[in-house]
């Protein structure tokens, strides 16, 4: 018994120093642009942009591949984000500030085919019963629009209230002032 506890033993611990060998030897450093694209976009990987995700669409970016105005979730701000960050202008984007998707629940017939489509699980309901939206969850990529047969979904104008307005961000520390 101990022969064998020690055989295992010795076994993961030859394999842990191989991995952790083979992760220093063969690490690849990743470009730091891309990284902090990354950070900036909402990370919903909604593939609303034409990407399979938030980080496909900033190596794009990164590369010169793509435009800057594809993030529907992350809206205007985040398109002027990208164009100061990448030295470029601003592209032509409307928005209509932010907007959470609400299904007419009286319509809905249960079909479930927005829950299956929403890449948050911001869609609540079960099989031919009426289904309704977490509006904190939803990002507002309009996948559930599309698949509905009834027609039943809407993007409606979040509305701004005491609990949920906040200040606008600053733009940067300030330069000190020498008098």
């Amino acid at each position: 018994m101990i022969e064998a506890i020690l055989s295992m033993g010795g076994m993961a611990l030859v394999a842990g120093l191989g991995l952790g060998y083979a992760a220093k030897k063969f690490h690849v450093e990743g470009d730091p642009m891309v990284d902090k694209i990354e950070a900036a976009l909402p990370a919903t990987n909604c593939g609303n942009c034409g990407y399979p995700g938030c980080r496909p669409y900033a190596e794009a970016l990164a590369n010169g591949e793509a435009e800057i105005n594809l993030c529907t979730p992350g809206g205007k701000d985040l398109m002027e984000d990208l164009a100061a960050m990448l030295g470029v202008e601003p592209a032509a984007m409307e928005d209509s500030g932010p907007t959470v998707a609400f299904i007419r629940e009286t319509d809905c017939i249960g079909c479930t085919a927005c829950i299956k489509a929403c890449p948050v699980d911001a869609i609540v309901g079960a099989n031919k019963q009426s289904h309704t939206v977490i509006t904190a969850e939803c990002t507002s990529c309009e996948k559930c629009i599309e698949p509905c047969p009834v027609d039943c979904i809407d993007m409606i104008p979040v509305k701004e209230t005491l609990y949920d307005w906040q200040w606008n961000k600053p733009a940067g520390p300030a330069a000190p002032t020498v008098h």
